[in-house]
């Protein structure tokens, strides 16, 4: 029987490059049914085929991993849709010389120039099928300021934001009295929540400006809300159907486990990049231990959201749970696959394995594809 091929593209231009490089490594220990093509984008954009050693892709310690330049091994993706996933050498003896011809891309990319749409693009310039969301809707999603102005007209629940723009270093008084203390200031486009700052204090907000300026021009301050913090998987069946996942609680232990639907920001830590991560401190209550009820709105929102921002194939919706009832914060549309990422986990607790899931992904594109 012919197997599937399928090229696994990562690393990056982005400040998520590494933990791209550890998706896919953990991904690809997952397809043993497959044909897999591992691509390596560099952090200058090059693009390398990779020599399929995992370890090297793997986080040891707090030490991550990058995508280096192996000359030689350069390869692109043919633009032209009449000879569709054809990946190609541009360098060496070899240039000119095709790879592979894959039936489908899985871009395990984090972050700007991979879960931004831009990508996206490039693959359907190709006329190649991948997996995961669209243009329109990862550069929304990717963009904070967008996803809530989407979210926001499809009546779903959202918090309070104030857009700064380039050039725009300060919040007027109006801002500041809407927003309250504490804030939260972040890239208006970034994950792993990279370049993000929470501030208790107006004396602290210009420098978390200048931390959140050096991964994007565009920031968001957004307010904090009060409640429980929780994620729910979403994913697309090959049938259509969009279903969601049992839903996981993050809690930093230094906070008292939450025992209310809200909870004070103030009362826990930053889930910043260190603590997601590097310092394997936090808990996870999978599934949530929420009222029925409440999980069971969660599971809701998280599809119509996906609906709402025109998704394909999965995302991660992540929510605080508060006194008035959920409130989505962000739409993920390539959710890390990191052993600690929580999407993979919450779909094993919901009864799908980790190498079903990577199939279900596939299947479901290559379905769309054939239709």
């Amino acid at each position: 029987m012919t197997t599937t091929t399928v090229a696994v593209i990562y690393g990056g231009n982005s400040p998520e490059h590494s933990i791209s490089c550890i998706s896919a490594a953990s991904i690809m220990q997952q397809m043993k049914q497959y044909t897999i093509i591992p691509i390596g984008i560099t952090k200058d954009g090059g693009w390398y085929l990779g020599d399929g050693d995992l370890d090297k892709l793997s986080q040891h310690g707090r030490e991550l991993p990058t995508v280096e330049p192996c000359p030689g091994q350069e390869v692109a993706l043919l633009l032209d849709p009449q000879r569709s996933g054809t990946i190609v050498f541009t360098a060496g003896d070899h240039a000119g010389q095709t790879v592979a011809t894959v039936d489908v891309i899985l871009p395990v990319l984090h972050g700007p120039n991979g879960e931004d749409g831009t990508i996206q693009g490039l693959f359907e310039l190709a006329g190649v099928p991948y997996v995961g969301c669209g243009v329109a809707a990862s550069a929304n999603s990717m963009d904070k300021e967008f996803t809530k102005v989407v979210l926001g007209n499809a009546g779903l629940p959202i918090g309070t934001q104030v857009v700064m723009r380039p050039g725009t270093d300060n919040l007027s008084s109006a801002q500041q009295e809407l927003l309250g203390l504490p804030v939260f200031v972040k890239p208006a486009r970034g994950g792993s929540s990279i370049g993000i700052s929470k501030v208790s204090d107006w004396d602290d907000f210009s420098a978390a400006v200048v931390a959140a300026r050096d991964c994007d021009s565009k920031v968001i301050v957004e307010a904090a809300i009060k409640g429980r913090e929780v994620e729910c998987g979403v994913l697309e069946l090959p049938t259509g159907e969009v279903v969601a996942s049992h839903i996981a609680e993050i809690r930093i232990p230094d906070a008292a486990p939450s025992t209310a639907d809200d909870g004070d920001p103030e009362d826990s830590d930053f889930y910043d990049f260190d603590t997601k991560y590097l310092d394997d401190v936090i808990d996870v209550d999978l599934p949530a231990q929420v009222p029925a009820e409440t999980s069971d709105r969660v599971r809701e929102l998280a599809c119509q959201a996906f609906r709402a921002i025109d998704g394909k194939g999965l995302a991660r919706v992540d929510f605080f749970i508060t006194a008035e009832g959920p409130v989505i914060n962000e739409i993920n549309t390539f959710p890390g696959f990191t052993s600690i990422s929580m999407y993979p986990k919450m779909w094993a607790d919901s009864g799908l394995s980790y190498p079903d899931l990577i199939a279900t992904l596939i299947d479901t594109e290559l379905s769309r594809h054939q239709s």
